[in-house]
């Protein structure tokens, strides 16, 4: 009787955990399906999506609309620059003026990238506002720690970082020359364009020299390399009357 007893309950667990394992894949599938697709709801409000998990369209190297992008390349439905590529920064096609642009990002354990936004091809290279991606266990100053406009602006020091390896959802939302950095959906700093604030810094950094730095422009947005590995996926922006 015993004997029946514990092969009925050793039957019992292999079907759980046969279904347990069958519903993670589900769900698993069922989230990557979700990715890099615009709701119903997203395209009623204007919401434009710039990656579809399948091929790089509407990005280009920055003074080179012709050449062909390289060491970008797409994984599991993700938008990725590999470790030790150089694969470049690219930037969209379109420049925009106001707007709502959202990203969901990845990176490795000290790893370091960014996006930057007012790019102009006016400039002798592409520089412009960068919201700060990186590992905060490598960095001193707050104002290159993650989700800061990088050597401008620094973010609240309570920040929703999370672990290395983990996604992340950001948001850069410009109006007018106000513009705020948004991280796992808390408002991490705003700034004014023009304002003392931002233009009392720009003398102290590398940017100095560099042509209506700190100054609102319409631009294109740029997703850096910085060597290190990341990944990105739900690329999509919402423009702003």
């Amino acid at each position: 009787m015993k004997f029946y007893i514990k092969t009925l309950l050793t039957l019992i667990l292999i079907i759980s955990a046969t279904e347990l394992r069958s519903f993670g894949q589900s769900n698993e599938n069922q989230q990557k399906k979700s990715h890099n697709k615009l709701s119903q709801k997203e395209l009623d409000e204007g919401w434009k999506l710039l990656f579809d998990g399948k091929e790089i369209k509407g990005w280009r190297y920055y003074n080179s609309a012709s050449r062909k992008i390289t060491g970008w390349t797409i994984s599991d439905g993700n938008l990725h620059k590999p470790s030790g590529i150089k694969a470049g920064n690219i930037m969209t096609n379109k420049a925009y003026g106001n707007y709502i642009f959202s990203w969901e990002w990845k990176l490795e354990d000290e790893g370091n990238n960014g996006v930057k936004y007012f790019i102009t091809e006016k400039r002798k290279s592409a520089i412009g506002h960068e919201y700060q991606m990186i590992d905060d266990k490598k960095v001193k100053d707050p104002y290159s720690s993650n989700g800061s406009f990088y050597l401008i602006v620094k973010p609240n020091d309570e920040k929703p970082n999370l672990p290395m390896g983990s996604w992340n959802h950001s948001q850069i939302i410009v109006k007018g020359t106000n513009v705020e950095h948004w991280l796992n959906g808390i408002k991490i700093l705003s700034y004014i364009c023009g304002s003392d604030e931002v233009m009392d810094r720009v003398p102290k950094t590398k940017f100095k020299n560099v042509l209506n730095f700190g100054k609102k422009i319409k631009g294109h947005i740029l997703l850096t390399d910085h060597n290190d590995a990341c990944w990105y996926r739900n690329i999509k922006i919402k423009e702003l009357p």
